[in-house]
Parts: structure tokens; sequence; C-alpha cells
């Protein structure tokens, strides 16, 4: 039996154009540099990680699933403190998530990101914002504005997408390319648009998705 996998995995590379047995044997490399060197780095780090090249992360803060994959240029980033605040700041990647190019992700508390979820190319997620009340301090310099932050299993976020802080997003949500998304959405729906709003849900009992208006109620 290990021999017949074996010999139908090395059937399937060769069958590859040269380009995906390159990408193979980078990610074989990466995987290896993930369990040799991130394994004592993350607070926590699952079976079969690869973390290729990121831009910027602060591991000891980030707790990683089984199967994770982050792509390069990424940016994930717990904020410990800042200026005279402190913070506990916590960032929970779940099983199988995928964190495409040029992705950043900011966490001051606790956020989370669902088992399977597909998080495309320039996607931002954050939890945090700038105070800009005081009128006699550069907004950069004001405190920063903790809410919670939570993206739930098998979500689509697509690419250029913009995650505020304070949004819950259900499962199995997509969010479409471009978006800017603040609030809280219920699971199986599809979310689009500056502001973001739902325009379908996956009506449970008639087992199909259906168009809505903005505030999520279905359409006749």
């Amino acid at each position: 039996m290990l021999v017949y996998k074996i010999l139908t995995k090395a059937k399937r590379f060769y069958s590859w154009p040269l380009s995906r047995k390159i990408q193979y044997v980078e990610n074989l490399y990466f995987r290896l540099k993930t369990l040799t060197i991130y394994k004592y780095m993350f607070r926590k780090l699952g079976r079969k990680c690869v973390i290729r090249k990121p831009l910027f992360l602060t591991p000891e803060f980030i707790s990683l699933g089984a199967g994770v994959i982050i792509w390069d240029a990424a940016r994930i980033e717990a904020v410990h403190n800042y200026g005279e605040q402190n913070f506990n700041p916590s960032i929970i990647l779940g099983n199988g998530v995928s964190i495409q190019q040029r992705c950043h992700i900011t966490a001051a508390g606790e956020l989370t990101v669902g088992d399977n979820t597909l998080i495309s190319f320039d996607v931002m997620i954050q939890d945090t914002d700038h105070g800009y009340q005081n009128l006699e301090m550069p907004i950069g310099e004001q405190p920063l504005i903790v809410k919670k932050t939570k993206i739930g299993n098998n979500c689509f976020i697509g690419s250029g997408a913009k995650i505020q802080a304070g949004t819950i997003l259900g499962k199995h949500c997509v969010v479409g390319t471009n978006a800017v998304v603040r609030g809280v959405f219920p699971d199986y729906c599809v979310i689009v648009g500056i502001p973001a709003r739902i325009i379908k849900r996956y009506d449970e009992s008639l087992k199909e998705w259906r168009r809505t208006d903005s505030a999520g109620l279905f359409l006749n």
C-alpha cells in the first residue's frame, strides 16, 4: 500500500508542468524550514504548515492549526503595546487556513480566522481603530480602540477586501473583491461593496442561495 501511494504521487508529480514542479519543491523546502525553525517561535504550530517568505511576523503571539499556508510578503502582526497602552494580543489561524500574497493582519486583542478559510491576496484584517477625537493630537499618536474581530469557518475573502475592527463573519461567508467590511454578518451569506452589504444568503428551508436586500432579508 505504501509503495502504491509513493508511485501514485510520483506519477502525478511527473505529469505536472515544470512551473508546478518547481513550486512543489520550493514548498517542500519552506515546509522543512517551518518545522525546524518556526516550530520554536510560534505560540502554537500545527502539522504540515508552510510559511514561505513573510514580510513581517510576531510569531510569539500567533497560533496556527494544521495545514496552514502563509504565502509571500504577508504581514501578520500582533500589537503588544502602543504608546502608553499595553495589550495581550492573540492571532489564531484555524486548520487549513490559506493566507495569500501581501495580506496584512493586525491585532491587539484576540483575532480568529476559522478553519479552511481562504484569504486572497492584498487583504487587510484588523481589530483596531485609531482614535481621532482629540484635535490637538496627530491621529497616529492617539490611543488604539480594540474591537472583537472574528472570521468563521470555510469563508472566502476576495482580493483587496478590508475587514475592519469589530467585524464578525459567520461560517461559509463570501466577501467580494475590494469590499470594505464592518459589522456582524450571519452564516452563509455573500457580502460585497463599499460599505459592504449582504446581497445573497443561503435559504436553509429551500436549500438554495437567494438574493436579499441590504438588510439580508430575502427578496420575493
